[in-house]
C-alpha cells in the first residue's frame, strides 16, 4: 500500500471511528422505552441495531450536513433514522424466506440469535422508530420532506422493490437472465442495486443536507455524488463476496456464486468491475469537488469504498 493509500485509509478510519463514537450512544438512547415495551423485542432491537458496524450511512448523513455548512449535531436524527432502516432491512434480508443467512457482522443473524417471529417483529419495530426519530428530532419545517425522502427510499420503488427484483432473478419470477446479453444483465443489476442499496445512501446524504438547511444546489450535488457512490459500493461488494473471507467480512462469502446469481464480476469480469468501480468513485469525488475541505471526508469515503477489504 503506497503513502497516499495509507493516508486515505487513516483518514477514513479516523472519520468512521468518530462517527461510531458519536452515533452509537445515541442509537442506544433511542432504544429506551417504557415498561409497555416487550423485553424480548427490545433485546432483539438492541442486538440488531447496536451490532458492530462501520456506520457508513450515518457517516454519509453527518458529513453531508458538514459539506452543506451544518453540524453533526443537526444531522444526528437523520443519521439515527437511516441506520434504523438499514438495520431493519438486514434483519429481514437475512431471514430464511429471503437470503437465508446465518452470520451478520461477525455474529449469528437475528433470527438465529432469537427466532424468526422475533426477528420479523424486530424489523417491523425498527422501521416506524426511524420515522419517530425523524419527526421528533429534525427541524419542524423540514420534517414532512425528511419523512417523504426516507419513506420513498425504503419503499416499493426503492429498497423493498430492489429486494423483490433480487429474489426474482434467483427464483425464476422473471425470464432466465443467463439468456440475456451482458449489457442487459448489467442493466438489470444496476436496476436492482440503485434501489436496494443505492437509494438509502442517497437518502442519508439528502437527509443530512436537509438537516443542515442546505440549498437546492447542495442537494443536487450530493445526489450526483450518491448515485456514483452507491453503484461503486455495490460493485466493490460483489468483488468482496467473490474474493473476501468470512472472518474479514463478518458474514458468509461466496454465496452469490453458490446460488448462480449474476454479479458484476461474473458478467463483466473482475478487472472490468474494478475499473468500473474506480471510475464511479472518481465521478462521486468530482460531484463535490467545489466544496473544498468541507467535503474532504465524503471524497475520502468515495475513494475508500473501492479499495476496502471489509
Amino acid at each position: 500500500m503506497d503513502t497516499s493509500a495509507d493516508s486515505l485509509h487513516k483518514l477514513v478510519q479516523e472519520t468512521l471511528t468518530k462517527v461510531q463514537e458519536f452515533i452509537n450512544p445515541r442509537l442506544e438512547s433511542a432504544l429506551t422505552f417504557s415498561d409497555q415495551a416487550a423485553p424480548r423485542l427490545v433485546e432483539a432491537m438492541q442486538y440488531a441495531l447496536l451490532a458492530p458496524g462501520k456506520r457508513l450511512r450515518p457517516a454519509l448523513a453527518l458529513e453531508a450536513a458538514r459539506t452543506c455548512g451544518g453540524t453533526w449535531e443537526q444531522a444526528a436524527p437523520a443519521a439515527l433514522a437511516v441506520e434504523m432502516i438499514h438495520a431493519y432491512s438486514l434483519v429481514h434480508d437475512d431471514l430464511p424466506a429471503m437470503d437465508d443467512d446465518d452470520l451478520r457482522r461477525g455474529r449469528p443473524t437475528c433470527h438465529r440469535a432469537f427466532d424468526e417471529a422475533t426477528a420479523i417483529l424486530c424489523g417491523d419495530a425498527l422501521q416506524p422508530l426511524a420515522f419517530q426519530v425523524l419527526a421528533s428530532g429534525m427541524p419542524m419545517d423540514v420534517v414532512p420532506e425528511a419523512c417523504r425522502v426516507l419513506a420513498q427510499a425504503a419503499g416499493v420503488e426503492s429498497l423493498v422493490g430492489g429486494q423483490v427484483d433480487d429474489l426474482a432473478a434467483e427464483r425464476g419470477w422473471v425470464p432466465d437472465l443467463s439468456d440475456q446479453t451482458p449489457e442487459q444483465q448489467v442493466e438489470w443489476m444496476e436496476r436492482i442495486h440503485r434501489r436496494k442499496t443505492g437509494r438509502l445512501f442517497l437518502a442519508s446524504l439528502d437527509l443530512g443536507c436537509l438537516a443542515a438547511g442546505g440549498n437546492a444546489q447542495c442537494r443536487g450535488d450530493l445526489k450526483d455524488y450518491g448515485e456514483s457512490f452507491g453503484l461503486a459500493f455495490q460493485i466493490a461488494d460483489d468483488l468482496l463476496d467473490a474474493e473476501g473471507s468470512e472472518s474479514s467480512m463478518g458474514k458468509r462469502v461466496g454465496k452469490d456464486a453458490e446460488r448462480g446469481k449474476i454479479t458484476f464480476p461474473t458478467v463483466i469480469g473482475k478487472e472490468l468491475s474494478r475499473k468500473r468501480a474506480d471510475a464511479l468513485s472518481e465521478q462521486a469525488t468530482a460531484a463535490i469537488s467545489g466544496y473544498g475541505h468541507a467535503a474532504e471526508s465524503l471524497s475520502a469515503l468515495a475513494r475508500w469504498i473501492v479499495s476496502r477489504q471489509t
